[in-house]
């Protein structure tokens, strides 16, 4: 965890982006509070530009370069949220966006990269053929490579999302975030930690892709060739540098499955009226349907977040219409 963010540097990041970003409301919902027995929250970073909380750490990262780091422009590869934010981010500072994009991702997701200006390469759908393929796209273009999940700025700039949050909100008992490769679950973490020391932080992950909650329980990254999620943005694996922030200052990693990711994507869309994709459900699904418990305990059925106040970032609403999973 050496040179890891502090509080410092994550309003320093706020302030560097906050003109380019949205500052994303925070809603409530009766219907959740009642099935939920909590009084819960949501940050909506589905009202994010570029559909995902992905663009500020994509920005963050962008602004920071300095003049010889920008001049080729900038490389990633990703599913599909930061791909799309960071060619917007390129966009701002009109310098190109190199992307590699799984064959697989999600055709809303490639439509948003496209549209915003980045240069797409498809590669197959593993990680070994993502990273493959953007090193060698770096030495034929030059670009600067920015990881999705591993780089202390894009984590930055994620942290900044919990930053507003308890800004907004006090006293919240837990936070919930998503967990794929761990750039927002990581900053969340360590955002609260400076301001909201009391604050539970729960990562939040699909059964058919628990990697984190594996690798949280033995103490290693544990990796996982071939997840399969409907939630398509938390397919992704640790990074040392999530890994380390995970292991000191998030509470606990709690599982949901498939059918609990659907509905909760389906209860939130009927009753808060707005689109959240898969990813931002499997942070919903524990509050509706009582995942939380102490760590090292056994979750029940019901009952472990009632009368609490629980904080939810919904980290993206970028869905494909014409494939929705219910």
């Amino acid at each position: 965890m050496d040179n890891a963010p502090d509080l410092t540097a994550i309003r320093e990041a706020h302030d560097r982006i906050k003109q380019y970003i949205h500052r994303t409301p925070v809603l409530t919902c009766q219907s959740v509070n009642t099935l939920s027995g909590a009084s819960v929250f949501f940050k909506c970073e589905n009202f994010q530009k570029g559909g995902a909380f992905k663009f500020r750490g994509a920005c963050n990262t962008v602004l920071s370069l300095n003049e010889r780091e920008a001049a080729h422009g900038v490389l990633t590869h990703s599913s599909g949220n930061h791909a799309a934010a960071l060619s917007l981010a390129a966009r701002i500072r009109d310098i190109p966006a190199y992307i590699v994009m799984p064959s697989t991702a999600p055709a809303v997701k490639k439509a948003a990269v496209e549209n915003y200006g980045g240069r797409i390469t498809y590669c197959e759908p593993t990680l070994a053929s993502r990273e493959a393929a953007a090193r060698k796209l770096a030495s034929e273009t030059g670009a600067a490579l920015v990881h999705p999940y591993d780089d202390y700025r894009i984590i930055t700039g994620a942290g900044t999302a919990a930053l507003e949050f308890l800004e907004d909100v006090n006293d919240l008992d837990y936070l919930l975030a998503p967990v794929g490769g761990g750039g927002l679950i990581s900053g969340s973490a360590l955002t609260t930690h400076f301001l909201s020391p009391n604050t539970k932080v729960i990562a939040c992950e699909p059964e058919n892709a628990d990697d984190a909650y594996r690798s949280f329980h033995e103490g290693r990254i544990v990796p996982i060739d071939y997840p399969e999620t409907v939630a398509d943005g938390l397919r992704t694996m640790l990074s040392e540098k999530t890994f380390g922030i995970i292991k000191r200052y998030v509470h606990d990693i709690v599982t949901v499955t498939e059918e609990e990711i659907v509905l909760a994507m389906r209860t939130v869309w009927e009753r808060m009226k707005i689109i959240i994709e898969p990813s931002s459900a499997v942070a919903a699904a524990p509050v509706l349907f009582g995942k939380i418990s102490a760590r090292g305990g056994s979750p029940s059925t019901r009952g472990k977040v009632e009368g609490k106040r629980v904080g939810v970032i919904l980290s993206g609403g970028n869905v494909d219409l014409e494939g929705l999973p219910f």
